[in-house]
C-alpha cells in the first residue's frame, strides 16, 4: 500500500492526523506504535477544534492571560475571584462577569483573554461589541430573522459583550438586547465590559425600568470588577 491509499484510507475513517506521523518506528512493539498514532490522533483533534473554536468565537488575536498583568487599581469582589475567573469555574456554574471603569485600563484585554482559554478548553465563545450586536439585531428583526439568528447561541456557552455604553441605543435595540441577555440568563456566561457605573446605564437604554431589569439579570450571580488608574493606550502613546 502506497502512501496515497493509506492517506485516502484514513480519510474514510476520518483519521486525518495519522498519515503525518506515521513514518515514525521508534517503538518496541505494535502495540505501543498503535497507542502512539492514536493518541497523536487525538492531539491533532483537539488541536482542530481549538483552531475552529477561536476562529468562529471572533475574539481578537494576542490577548491571553500570559500577557495580561493583575495591576493593584482592579478591585476583586472576593479573594477567590481571579481564581474562579481563570479556571473558567463561573462558566460552568452559568454565572456571569461585569468589567466596569476607566477606558484603556485592561477591561477588554481581560474579557478576551478568558475568551481565549475558554477556546482553548473546548467551549464555544462569541465576542461581540455591542453597538455591533444591537445593529445586527435590529437588522435582523426588521428582515424577521431574528428567531434564527438567536438560534446561533444555542451550543455557546461564554458571550463577551464588550463597550456597553459608548453609544445609546434606540428603544427597539435596547428592548431587543434585553429580550437576547434574558434568554441567557443562568443558561450562558455573559462577560460585559462598560466605562459606565451601573447608575449611569439609564443613559444607554433610556428607559429606567428596562435598565433595572437588565442589571438585575447580569449582577445575579456576577462577579464584579472594579477598574480604576491611568489608560495604558494613553501612558504609552505618551511615553513614545
Amino acid at each position: 500500500m502506497d502512501m496515497e491509499q493509506l492517506e485516502n484510507l484514513c480519510k474514510q475513517l476520518r483519521l486525518s492526523h495519522i498519515p503525518k506521523v506515521i513514518q515514525h518506528h521508534d517503538f518496541d512493539s505494535k502495540e505501543e506504535w498503535l497507542f502512539f498514532l492514536l493518541k497523536q490522533e487525538l492531539k491533532g483533534r483537539e488541536e482542530t477544534k481549538r483552531i475552529r473554536l477561536f476562529k468562529q468565537s471572533k475574539l481578537p488575536a494576542n490577548r491571553t492571560l500570559n500577557s495580561y498583568v493583575w495591576h493593584h487599581q482592579i478591585s476583586l469582589p472576593s479573594p477567590t475571584t481571579q481564581e474562579e475567573l481563570t479556571s473558567l469555574s463561573f462558566i460552568r456554574q452559568c454565572e456571569n462577569a461585569v468589567f466596569v471603569g476607566t477606558p484603556g485600563t485592561g477591561k477588554t484585554h481581560l474579557a478576551c483573554a478568558l475568551g481565549t482559554l475558554a477556546t482553548e478548553s473546548g467551549l464555544e465563545t462569541r465576542f461581540w461589541r455591542v453597538s455591533d450586536l444591537v445593529s445586527e439585531l435590529e437588522r435582523q428583526w426588521k428582515s424577521n430573522t431574528l428567531d434564527m439568528f438567536k438560534k446561533r447561541f444555542d451550543r455557546v456557552k461564554l458571550i463577551i459583550l464588550d463597550e456597553m455604553g459608548y453609544v445609546p441605543f434606540t428603544k427597539e435595540g435596547a428592548e431587543l438586547l434585553f429580550q437576547l441577555i434574558s434568554d441567557w440568563y443562568e443558561t450562558k456566561s455573559v462577560i460585559i465590559t462598560s466605562n459606565l457605573e451601573f447608575s449611569q446605564w439609564n443613559k444607554v437604554f433610556i428607559d429606567t425600568r428596562l435598565t433595572a431589569a437588565l442589571v438585575d439579570r447580569l449582577v445575579h450571580h456576577a462577579h464584579i470588577l472594579s477598574f480604576t488608574g491611568e489608560s495604558y493606550r494613553l501612558k504609552h502613546a505618551l511615553s513614545k
